[in-house]
């Protein structure tokens, strides 16, 4: 697959010819599904918490005796039937962390990758340089690649005034080729890759 490589500026680049192994797969949304999954349980926080019986601050000493009364058989006052009780079963801190083998990420990623070059919303740019980091120039330049909501995927590095010019910016996330993730991948409508990023994709999947 040839896709026409373009500056920052708009200017044509030549050519790149993207692997079809990464890029030219038939999509399978169901792998894509699981790793959106694993990731953004992940990430949850997991730090609700409910207080249980052991942990209310009451007597436990039974309320009045079992016979006699006309009423319940009532124990303890820390018991979830009473207001200001302990929940029953409530939410504990926990990790929802599950596990995904290393290959279904993988291929998942390339899966992800194949999404956009398909829909043709995959753009690939010379570099992600600039040289004064001024917002107003770098929305300039998108403005002329019709860039509006867009992941950018840099090298190794990412450009320091690129990096600053970009975060002010709401839609357009700029990530190293470490940091490139499924769940990014789709969030945003136009994925943007610098030739230094196919390099590095191309090594990783070699």
């Amino acid at each position: 697959m040839k896709l026409n490589v373009t500056t920052l500026e708009g200017k044509e680049a030549g050519s790149v010819e993207l692997n079809e192994a990464i890029f030219g797969l038939d999509v399978r949304t169901d792998l894509i599904q699981r790793c959106v999954n694993w990731q953004l349980a992940k990430r949850q926080a997991g730090t609700h918490k409910a207080k249980g019986r052991a942990e209310i601050n009451r007597t436990g000493k039974k309320m009045y005796k079992q016979k006699g009364t006309g009423g319940a058989r009532h124990g303890s006052a820390r018991v979830p039937q009473f207001r200001g009780g302990g929940r029953a079963f409530g939410p504990v801190v926990r990790s929802h962390a599950t596990d995904l083998p290393k290959k279904v990420r993988a291929l998942a990623l390339k899966h992800a990758l194949s999404a956009k070059a398909k829909d043709g919303s995959l753009i690939v740019i010379e570099n992600a340089t600039l040289e004064a980091a001024k917002t107003k120039a770098l929305l300039g330049h998108f403005s002329g690649l019709g860039l509006t909501n867009a992941l950018i995927i840099d090298g190794a590095e990412v450009h320091v005034g690129f990096a600053q010019a970009a975060r002010n910016i709401p839609n357009i996330d700029v990530l190293p080729i470490q940091g490139i993730n499924v769940y990014d991948i789709l969030r945003r409508q136009k994925l943007v890759l610098t030739k230094a990023a196919l390099d590095a994709l191309e090594a990783r999947f070699k």
